[in-house]
């Protein structure tokens, strides 16, 4: 049984007290349970080996080789070329523009003081992107046994938003990932977990039944301890880079640092990007200098209240299990600076000189243009489609609202003036339109959602009530919704209510991936019954089928009965397609016509599509006794 959301976050909890206490033992115990996964995977190994070897020593002595003996050696080896090639654990290099000490040699030579000063090895790769972001990445040129290729990855709008001194503190923080030996033990944990996840997928998707099944108990029972384990071991390595970044640029600054990176990235996904893609509604190219404009943005000062709703909002974040990043009230406290909960934080003062003009010098202009214009390229072809479709929205949008001045709008039209206002116009203009939807239509889910979407965007709790609305109705926005309220109520520090949303969304979830589950095969021993459909939709069905009548013999269309949600019918289409007496590739045709009718008949609603072949009697048997299963013959 798989472990619940709440299990595991009681067993995080329970392991960090006991990593805090004893962390040495507790890193012992994750080294033995990585090393316990690994056993496991070789233990396998050697039994399949040892397995086929006796197979085929068997075939040599007795000088017999039947098909059987054949099928069984091809089964036997099968998930043994997925485990070994699975050891070889692959990850892709990272993508970024490469810098050299010649055209930037104020930065390579703090990354040479950093790198010495916390004895950190070398890197092979400097690249540069345009992410808010920075990181370390390592490579293993050998797979499972490491050898590491070391990448260090810095983005220049995280270098144009932040002073040298607060970026001196971040470069820390990501080498201090790579110093000592806690940073081979964390990289060693992570390709574990890599090889494992690898291993389980490509014997899910080796294709030849039943090969996950020898791994299948052990896994389900692993994975959620060594997740867990790791998990917190994660968390423990970003305290103690935070630690390293203290240390090296002074708590003052690595504390500010922070601070600017939450409140910057806010200011950038909330502000600076909208209003870019807003320019689409009247602009028919992009904009060609949007990193320059990003740069100035990022060092003038920002609106004051929009700052202190984005710092109030970062410091209300609580620690959670969704990511192994700390939140910031809780760094800033491990730092020292946040020593008493009533002290008054503010957000450190604009930065005069950024640490990309101090670091890069004359070549940063040169990577603002590389950046523009590569951005720019990028996204050109879907600008002009977008603002196509934007043009056309908005003579829609106008000949809706001057309709709706003279006469009543039907339901249709109301929900797309509302849809494209709150598209083209943005949220204060839409409000009112949903309201206007939901007096005529309580029960409407997607205006309901909406609506309560907006609210909670403007910390208005009675955007729950709407979004509770929508998912009594659409059972499809549960997950969605109860994330949206979940954030919500964390950001409120209302933490038990938002763990009610959280649990209620992972059971809802569970559900939803049993239904997929369910719904995934069709096989005889599964129970059917009649379609339930209107005789129209038959005989129009039956009308498409005819055109294929030189390839079917027999189709039957039946409703399986599901467990999970059985309120949306799942319905199932079976054909009997005629073989040809000398016929050599039957499979491959049965594919072939099961892809056809998937994409040229229209049904009344979703269909799993079956070609039977020869083996295929116990559920043709099975379906022809449901009255009104055949549909054509």
């Amino acid at each position: 049984m798989a472990m619940t959301q709440e299990q595991f976050d009681g067993l995080v909890k329970r392991l960090e007290s006991f990593a805090r206490q004893k962390p040495g033992n507790y890193k012992l115990r994750v080294g033995l349970l990585a090393v316990l996964g690994y056993a496991y995977i070789f233990l396998v190994l050697a039994g399949l080996i040892g397995l086929l070897a006796l197979l085929v020593m068997i075939m040599l002595v007795n000088r017999r080789f039947n098909i059987n003996m054949i099928k069984l050696v091809v089964l036997l080896l099968v998930p043994a070329f997925i485990i070994l090639r699975s050891l070889w654990v692959t990850f892709p290099p990272p993508i970024g523009l490469p810098l050299n000490r010649q055209e930037a040699p104020r930065l390579f030579a703090l990354i040479d003081e950093l790198t010495s000063k916390l004895k950190t090895p070398g890197f092979h790769h400097i690249l540069l992107t345009n992410e808010f972001n920075a990181g370390v990445v390592q490579i293993p040129r050998l797979g499972l046994f490491g050898w590491q290729q070391n990448y260090l990855i810095i983005g220049l709008p995280l270098m144009q938003a932040l002073s040298q001194s607060q970026f001196r503190a971040v470069l820390a923080h990501e080498l201090g990932h790579l110093s000592g030996n806690h940073s081979r033990f964390a990289g060693w944990i992570y390709r574990v977990r890599k090889t494992h996840t690898q291993i389980w997928e490509r014997l899910h998707q080796g294709g030849v039944q039943g090969s996950s099944i020898i791994f299948e108990w052990f896994f389900k029972w692993y994975f959620p301890f060594f997740n867990a384990y790791s998990f917190v071991l994660a968390r423990m390595d970003e305290y103690e880079a935070d630690r390293c970044a203290a240390e090296l640029a002074g708590a003052k600054n690595a504390a500010e640092a922070l601070i600017n990176v939450e409140v910057k990235a806010r200011f950038l996904d909330s502000d600076f990007w909208p209003k870019v893609y807003k320019q689409v509604t009247h602009q028919i190219e992009p904009p060609a200098a949007v990193y320059a404009n990003m740069s100035s943005a990022l060092v003038s000062s920002l609106p004051t209240e929009n700052v202190t709703k984005w710092f109030d909002q970062a410091l209300k974040q609580k620690t959670n299990n969704a990511d192994t990043h700390p939140c910031l009230s809780d760094r800033l406290v491990a730092l020292g600076y946040l020593p008493d909960k009533q002290q008054k934080l503010s957000v450190p003062p604009p930065v005069k000189l950024s640490a990309a003009d101090q670091l890069l010098g004359n070549l940063l202009n040169n990577l603002i243009d590389y950046f523009s214009s590569n951005w720019k390229q990028e996204i050109s072809t879907g600008w002009r489609q977008r603002y196509a479709y934007a043009q056309e929205s908005l003579k829609q949008l106008q000949s809706l609202e001057e309709k709706a001045e003279k006469q009543s709008l039907t339901d249709e039209e109301a929900w797309n003036r509302a849809c494209w206002t709150l598209e083209l116009k943005g949220d204060e203009v839409a409000i009112p339109l949903f309201k206007e939807i939901l007096k005529e239509q309580p029960e409407h889910a997607a205006a309901n959602y909406n609506l309560g979407q907006l609210l909670l965007q403007k910390n208005d709790e009675s955007g729950i009530d709407y979004i509770e609305k929508a998912m009594k109705t659409d059972p499809g926005s549960v997950v969605q919704g109860c994330d949206l309220i979940y954030y919500f109520l964390m950001q409120q520090e209302k933490v038990e209510e938002a763990k009610v949303y959280r649990k209620r969304a992972d059971e809802h979830y569970n559900l939803l991936m049993l239904a997929k589950q369910e719904r995934s095969s069709v096989t005889p021993s599964d129970e059917f019954q009649f379609h339930d459909l209107e005789s129209h939709d038959i005989e129009n069905l039956s009308r498409q089928l005819s055109v294929y009548s030189a390839q079917l013999q027999e189709v039957y269309f039946v409703r399986k009965v599901v467990k999970y949600y059985p309120e949306d019918p799942f319905y199932v289409l079976v054909v009997l397609r005629r073989r040809g007496f000398w016929e050599t590739d039957g499979d491959k045709l049965d594919n072939e016509l099961a892809d056809r009718l998937s994409n040229e008949v229209r049904f009344p609603d979703h269909a799993y599509i079956i070609v039977l072949n020869e083996n295929g009697n116990s559920l043709k048997n099975k379906l022809r006794k449901i009255k009104g299963s055949i549909i054509y013959k």
